[in-house]
């Protein structure tokens, strides 16, 4: 070989090695992470939905890129956003909560979706049915809806005599406040309950929620799913205590800021499961045919020293169900 083609070999090879890492790095499948919360808020959630990822064999930054979107509870931004990751054509778009998947649907009918949720899909017309859903959307329930009359459930065995509760929702949550607002009405009136439904857009409602709750004199108080609680869990919580109102919420970080109690499932585990369907689409499975799973680990949580100050006595029964007594 001449001199001047072997110089020419090694010059076209080195050329084309950066095109070559372009063009990996260009195939690197790209999920569209879109979210109602704050990025505060909602990194606990999405550290979890990673994990998921890695066990399904993707590591961000290595074999796979996050785009990620956060509303920062303006549900009005969510369309824009949904739009800019379908016109990226992302692989999979990831949406969690209720008004993300409701949007990404909205905005296409091509790219896969995978969602976290606490409605029932079918119901609010994601999927056709649980073990076939149909289309390009699939994920996992937490079953906040459905749990609800539950919730209802716990709090009346612990206050017997409780004639009127309260349900708490948030009426800018339209899908989720209407479906929990059916399912906890219906399970009042079976127990023979009047139920007062309260509305919270934003944090500033929560004093005026509570001087109706003291002006109705209501019993017992079910605090409703959705993000806006969520993130008010600390001064929810406080305000139960100050106003000496038994409360119930769906996740533990209400007893543990001193609520009363809590009943739902875990959901660092609803977003690693959808961490983990993520990375089975990515990996070529179809959503049409990958069932939507249903959350199956649930947590009863008490707050022994709150039930004290309430001058709420425990049953030893309901003790023994408690997967955690925070004392």
């Amino acid at each position: 070989m001449r001199r001047r083609e072997f110089i020419t070999l090694i010059g076209g090879a080195a050329a084309t090695r950066p095109f070559a890492a372009l063009a990996q790095q260009a195939a690197m499948p790209v999920v569209g992470y879109l979210s109602a919360a704050t990025p505060n808020e909602g990194e606990p959630n999405a550290a979890a939905f990673r994990r998921g990822l890695q066990e399904a064999g993707y590591v961000e930054g290595q074999n796979v890129t996050i785009e990620y979107r956060w509303a920062e509870q303006q549900t009005d931004r969510l369309p824009t956003m949904a739009a800019d990751l379908v016109q990226r054509h992302v692989t999979v778009i990831a949406a969690v909560t209720t008004p993300a998947v409701l949007v990404a649907q909205a905005a296409t009918t091509t790219i896969p979706i995978v969602f976290e949720m606490g409605g029932d899909p079918v119901r609010l017309g994601l999927v056709v049915n649980l073990n076939r859903p149909g289309g390009n959307v699939t994920g996992v329930t937490s079953l906040i809806v459905e749990v609800a009359p539950k919730r209802l459930e716990l709090l009346h065995e612990l206050l017997p005599t409780a004639k009127v509760v309260a349900l708490l929702v948030n009426p800018a949550d339209r899908a989720l406040a209407q479906a929990q607002q059916r399912e906890v009405l219906s399970a009042a009136r079976n127990r023979g309950l009047e139920l007062h439904v309260l509305n919270a857009k934003s944090e500033s409602d929560f004093d005026t929620v509570f001087a109706d709750i003291k002006r109705l004199r209501v019993d017992g108080l079910v605090v409703g799913g959705g993000s806006l609680f969520l993130r008010g869990i600390n001064k929810l919580a406080a305000l139960t205590v100050r106003h000496a109102v038994p409360a119930i919420y769906q996740w533990r970080s209400f007893p543990a800021a001193g609520g009363l109690m809590s009943y739902g499932t875990d959901i660092f585990d609803s977003y690693r499961l959808a961490g983990v369907y993520t990375g089975r689409v990515l990996k070529g499975e179809n959503p049409a045919e990958l069932p939507v799973a249903q959350a199956t680990k649930f947590e009863l949580v008490i707050n022994l020293k709150t039930a004290k100050a309430l001058g709420i006595s425990v049953p030893p029964s309901m003790q023994a169900r408690a997967d955690e007594m925070i004392e």
